[in-house]
């Protein structure tokens, strides 16, 4: 039994998609593993629109899938309540991410980049497709840049 229990974990921790807010390290991790990166950006705890889209695209089985295979992951949340503020460092990062990629402000933003930072395609809003032809546009757009 606690074979079971450890080997559940086990698979319950390689299958889940690792989201990340270093991109210092994402981009060396992109560049070590030959994947793309996909950014996102966030108001957890107020943008309807970002919630829907964790968990009706990021939250879907075939999502992670892919992304565990194929992508390193970047959340950059821009929390709007004192509770759920950022650590400065953080912060700080997130708000060089949106200066870079963001200058609009648009949330949920996602951009998939190389792993060099190079744009690769953009979504803005919450993406009207189901999570297999999201996760089919990113592929789709992969193996049209190289």
């Amino acid at each position: 039994m606690r074979l079971l229990t450890i080997l559940c974990l086990f698979i319950c921790n390689v299958s889940s998609s690792q989201w990340t807010n270093n991109f210092d390290s994402a981009k060396q991790k992109a560049r070590s593993e030959h994947k793309n990166i996909l950014l996102n950006f966030s108001g957890s705890d107020w943008c309807g629109p970002c919630i829907r889209m964790h968990k009706e695209i990021f939250d879907d089985a075939s999502f992670k899938s892919f992304a565990d295979t194929s992508l390193v992951l970047i959340y950059a949340d821009f929390p709007r309540l004192k509770k759920n503020q950022l650590d400065k460092t953080v912060q700080a990062q997130n708000n060089k991410l949106a200066d870079q990629y963001n200058s609009k402000g648009i949330f949920p933003y996602t951009i998939l980049l190389s792993a060099e930072g190079k744009v690769l395609k953009a979504w803005q809003g919450l993406p009207k497709e189901t999570p297999e032809t999201f996760v089919g546009e990113i592929n789709t757009t992969t193996h049209g840049s190289n």
